[in-house]
């Protein structure tokens, strides 16, 4: 057999075969960026609690937020989030980088944002003129957007006449969900119990629970064993 081959098939062996990684324990010495992080957000921690509370969202039990988020809510709309989150919205706080600021914005008085318990989210931005609700335990990649509207209609007269009419329907996202990063969840969409969400994906419509779902448009892969 030539290097070349055994080379070859090395290589096709290293992608043929999954491993599940075996969690190392690290010392704080060796992760000095955790360690700034877990400071600065102490610091800032009475700050983004009085923004919070000047925007008229209520703090929940057990949150941690690695810096603050965007929050533009409409007068009458509601933001309620459970408790036990974990939010990451500094470049630094998470390892891919986020790309912009995390954002909880409402765009009508009757819009709501409900987030459920254990939610962890790393630069997500939601944006609702109607309902976007998320279960328990849901964790979010980084940089993904959920919106329930078309922010703009398609028509070219409806967009000079009424350029704020955009088409709108619900979200919901059930508990144990998992959307990778780079994601962007539009109207109408609801993704069952359990279902992972690959990286990249453009997802509407509505997919059943326990589904691997991923692509543009996303569709389901497979179903979760």
């Amino acid at each position: 057999m030539t290097t070349s081959n055994r080379d070859s098939e090395q290589t096709a062996d290293i992608w043929s075969s999954s491993r599940v990684p075996v969690e190392q324990k690290t010392s704080a010495l060796q992760t000095p960026w955790k360690i700034i992080t877990e400071l600065r957000r102490r610091l800032t921690y009475p700050y983004t609690r009085l923004y919070f509370a000047l925007n008229g969202v209520r703090w929940g039990k057990g949150w941690k937020f690695y810096g603050t988020p965007l929050i533009q809510r409409v007068g009458g709309s509601k933001i309620e989030i459970g408790s036990r989150m974990q939010w990451r919205t500094w470049y630094s706080s998470n390892p891919l980088g986020l790309t912009s600021r995390s954002v909880l914005a409402t765009r009508a008085p009757d819009a709501e944002i409900i987030i459920g318990n254990e939610g962890k989210f790393s630069g997500t931005r939601f944006c609702a003129r109607c309902s976007i609700r998320l279960g328990d335990r849901v964790r979010i990649g980084a940089n993904t957007s959920i919106v329930d509207n078309d922010f703009h209609p398609i028509g070219i007269q409806a967009r000079i006449e009424t350029p704020a009419a955009g088409l709108m329907r619900p979200v919901v996202i059930e508990d144990d969900v998992f959307v990778g990063m780079n994601v962007l969840i539009l109207k109408g969409t609801l993704i069952g119990k359990g279902s992972v969400v690959g990286a990249g994906s453009v997802v509407s419509g509505v997919f059943p629970p326990n589904s691997i779902i991923a692509g543009n448009p996303a569709r389901v892969i497979r179903e979760i064993d």
